[in-house]
């Protein structure tokens, strides 16, 4: 089963994907957009500045979910040992640490009218940049690092550690009195935010999910191209 993540056929496909997921994404996006600032309603407390939330709360879902599934594919490709999946899990991080960044800086503007400040050290935003912090650390090993074994290990180790703070940012509003507001989107349960907010909302996430494939497409054909130019059919 493993034989159809060689470089050379993998290649084939990803070469060609960008071009139809950037189509995509530039539709999905502009019907997000059109959606977010002119077909939503305002908030009755927060009025515009609630718009802040249909780039911050997707920034935050992607970022989680890329740093999940790094998890994921390294502990996976180190039990099989399928180099491969470290190099895809290479070409997710860059989205998935500026999506984190987007998210911090979102947060932060949208702290300002909401809280009357930048910055507060408050449970979930405390975690988001610690998360920052391990993407940091996860793309620094790779540069650090230049043996393949080391590398492997060493974001492991990173990614495993990691993803011990993916469940507290999930759950601290809940665990501690925080000044971020509780979840208003819920999958067992009633959400809270009415169908005129959570439909942009979905849409957006789609378009920032496209983005988030079109960054990963570029960077994993780079590398991809890289062991093509050093004459090698695998990793």
């Amino acid at each position: 089963m493993f034989k159809y993540f060689e470089p050379n056929k993998i290649f084939s496909i990803t070469s060609k994907a960008p071009k139809y997921v950037l189509f995509l994404f530039i539709i999905v996006l502009s019907i997000g957009l059109l959606e977010a600032l002119i077909f939503s309603p305002e908030d009755y407390k927060q009025g515009d500045a609630v718009r802040i939330m249909y780039v911050h709360v997707p920034s935050a879902w992607i970022s989680l979910g890329i740093f999940s599934l790094i998890t994921l594919l390294s502990i996976i490709g180190y039990i099989f040992k399928i180099k491969n999946f470290f190099l895809i899990s290479k070409s997710l991080a860059p989205s998935g640490f500026i999506f984190n960044i987007i998210a911090l800086v979102t947060g932060s503007i949208w702290g300002r009218p909401t809280w009357g400040t930048w910055w507060a050290w408050d449970a979930r935003i405390t975690a988001m940049l610690i998360l920052a912090l391990f993407y940091l650390l996860y793309l620094f090993a790779w540069r650090v690092f230049e043996d393949k074994d080391s590398v492997f290990k060493a974001t492991l180790i990173i990614t495993i550690l990691g993803i011990i703070n993916v469940p507290i940012i999930k759950y601290s509003v809940d665990w501690w009195n925080t000044l971020h507001q509780p979840a208003s989107i819920n999958i067992f349960t009633k959400s809270s935010i009415d169908i005129s907010m959570l439909f942009p909302l979905m849409i957006m996430t789609a378009a920032f999910a496209l983005f988030s494939l079109l960054i990963f497409l570029m960077k994993y054909n780079t590398e991809l191209i890289k062991i093509k130019n050093k004459g090698l059919d695998r990793l």
